[in-house]
């Protein structure tokens, strides 16, 4: 569908890639031959500025390197997963753990990363109340994150379509935004939002009403409508910090399936054959995922 700007055509897309190393450089130590690894939303980093050295390649200096519809420094096409095979550079792949399947782990390495890595940074955990903005495939991750990380988690969504699911992942509660008593119960209450998906209609105020003090609004979506301004003086009376992330560097990668293995997280997807992937596309257009699809070649 070529969001989030133009595609450089022809293309092999397919990003979250895992399975088995056949070959590597003599200078690769991230992976050996007979690992199960994985690649995520990002393929590639100069390696050499002050954020690689710390593991924070995603926020590389130089700049990062998608998995497909960009370029390597050589000047030849990055490409995705839709493939029997992938070739790359090894910073940003990282060995699943050997109790994490691949359907798994895939399913983690770019929605996953992006709400873990945040939720870690801004310190998460025991005594947080963390609102989950949007509970959908980003969504449900914040969720199982926000648990795994020992968090009361609270689901903020449009409508009661997704309760049940909501308290199914871990959810303390359900908060349906549009209703003003739901919303009120929670007014000066929560110490982090995660913001994973929003409409057209959202409103900066709505959500610094919800959020203590100090607390941190994290946005990791990206519609293709731009954000309202935002109030400065409600903001700024709160000493709220609003806050971006984008997916994760190795470190975080490595930290986070870590996680997953300790705490046996389970993604919810839907397996189809790699044959299918058209019907897997309609699917997802007719907004079917709960919440992710994995395709297996």
């Amino acid at each position: 569908d070529s969001g989030w700007g133009p595609t450089d055509y022809p293309i092999v897309v397919g990003h979250e890639i895992t399975g088995v190393v056949t070959r590597v450089g003599k200078n690769v130590t991230r992976v050996k031959v007979g690992d199960r690894a994985g690649m995520g939303a990002m393929c590639g980093a100069c390696g050499q500025c002050h954020r690689c050295n710390q593991g924070a390649e995603n926020t590389c200096l130089k700049g990062v390197i998608p998995t497909y519809n960009s370029h390597w420094p050589t000047g030849e096409k990055t490409c995705g997963g839709y493939a029997d095979k992938w070739r790359g550079d090894e910073i940003l792949v990282c060995k699943i753990p050997d109790n994490v399947s691949n359907e798994n782990a895939a399913s983690f390495l770019c929605g996953g990363v992006t709400t873990y890595a945040p939720l870690r940074r801004w310190k998460v955990g025991p005594g947080s109340t963390l609102g989950v903005l949007g509970i959908g495939g980003l969504g449900h991750f914040a969720v199982m994150f926000g648990k795994a990380l020992g968090a009361n988690v609270i689901a903020l969504s449009s409508s009661n379509r997704k309760r049940e699911d909501a308290i199914k992942l871990g959810c303390d509660d359900y908060v349906v935004t549009s209703n003003a008593e739901e919303m009120a119960k929670y007014a000066n209450k929560l110490t982090h939002i995660i913001c994973t998906g929003v409409g057209e209609d959202f409103k900066w105020e709505t959500y610094f009403n919800l959020l203590l003090p100090d607390g941190v609004f994290i946005n990791v979506n990206a519609p293709e409508f731009q954000y309202p301004p935002v109030p400065i003086f409600p903001q700024i009376m709160k000493q709220i910090v609003i806050t971006g992330s984008l997916v994760g560097g190795s470190k975080d990668l490595d930290d986070m399936l870590q996680l997953i293995s300790e705490k046996n997280l389970k993604a919810w997807y839907k397996k189809y054959p790699m044959s299918e992937v058209n019907k897997a596309i309609e699917d997802f257009r007719a907004g079917l995922p709960r919440f992710r699809f994995v395709l297996e070649n």
